[in-house]
């Protein structure tokens, strides 16, 4: 197993460099920049901004567009030089691109995820440093409510297979799925917190700001999680070994418990996984209904701004965890099921 682990953590490697290169093109593919703005910047300013962020290299300039080089050079000047050597110009384009990514990937690892180019003040660390704690105890809280929920109504429903209970718990399973987060969300709201007085309708000052956004993101998981729940209890029920524990005398309580739970759960773990993805991407949009100060929030944020160091730390810190919840999947899952083996 440790040979498994240490081959599945090394694979994690090439991954994340696929994913921060595809991100750094597809930013940089973008058009726009983070220095553009309803009021014009100076065209000095602006240049000396961007080669401070390594949007600009003197280098790739001089070697490509040397006319740039010229002094109190305006923006019309800029665009006519490159508009008139078009090739040229996508060279030096590529080249600073180019720079900026070594420029980037060496900051990655050594951990730093450079400066932000929105907020002069504030590094990226200190985004993700502020931001990631709460979108995982929002995540957590989610995958808590569907746990709970949807183990409960799995269980129920196959314990009661075709009887009003079974029928009862895939209908709302099926309403949770049907019903999308930015629906279920304000009317939760409307109902607990502007009806009912409840339950505090936004931010994240304590455990009562959790309940509203994760049961609202738990809840589709949940109705999966029902259904996967059934599902695999229904098909484990019906196997040998738990017709030989009845025939033994063990409580249909025990039978369910000891015997029968542990294989029928295997799907449900399977999911989690990839469930891990949408709870991540799932919490961009919940953040922004309840306005919690989380990653999602300064993800959107960041993609309205430019910020492409703050957009491209926030997409490979989501990766990361991603891949990490996959491996602790398959481990938990060799654990639960024998056949499994770690080759």
């Amino acid at each position: 197993m440790g040979r498994y682990l240490l081959r599945r953590i090394l694979g994690i490697v090439p991954v994340l460099l696929v994913i921060f290169t595809l991100s750094f093109v597809l930013m940089r593919a973008a058009p726009g920049g983070p220095f553009d703005a309803e009021k014009p910047v100076p065209a000095e300013v602006k240049r000396n901004l961007e080669r401070q962020y390594h949007l600009r290299e003197p280098w790739c300039e001089a070697r490509f567009l040397p006319a740039l080089q010229q002094p109190a050079l305006s923006a019309d000047a800029e665009r006519a030089i490159r508009a008139e050597s078009a090739g040229a110009s996508r060279l030096e384009q590529l080249c600073t691109g180019a720079f900026q990514y070594g420029w980037l990937l060496s900051n990655y690892v050594r951990g730093d995820f450079g400066p932000s180019y929105k907020y002069k003040d504030r590094s990226v660390n200190e985004f993700i440093a502020s931001g990631l704690p709460i979108t995982i105890r929002l995540g957590l809280v989610a995958v808590v409510f569907a746990l709970l929920i949807g183990l409960g109504a799995g269980l129920i429903s196959a314990m009661k297979q075709n009887l009003w209970q079974d029928h009862a718990a895939m209908g709302a399973a099926l309403l949770g799925i049907s019903i999308p987060n930015f629906v279920l969300g304000p009317v939760l709201i409307f109902v607990f917190s502007l009806t009912l007085f409840w339950l505090p309708p936004a931010r994240w000052d304590g455990w009562q700001y959790m309940i509203l956004p994760g049961f609202t993101l738990g809840s589709v998981y949940a109705a999966y999680i029902a259904r996967l729940t059934r599902g695999g209890m229904l098909e484990v029920v019906r196997q040998d070994y738990i017709r030989t524990a009845r025939a033994k005398g063990l409580s249909e309580r025990l039978v369910i418990l000891r015997h029968a739970v542990r294989g029928g759960l295997l799907p449900v773990v399977s999911y989690l996984g990839p469930a891990m993805a949408g709870l991540f991407t799932g919490s961009i949009v919940i953040e922004r209904i309840f306005n919690i100060p989380g990653m999602g929030r300064y993800f959107v944020d960041a993609a309205l701004n430019r910020d492409i160091t703050l957009a491209m730390a926030v997409v490979v810190v989501d990766a990361v965890f991603l891949l990490v919840a996959n491996l602790v999947v398959d481990v938990v899952l060799g654990l639960l099921d024998p056949r499994v083996r770690y080759e």
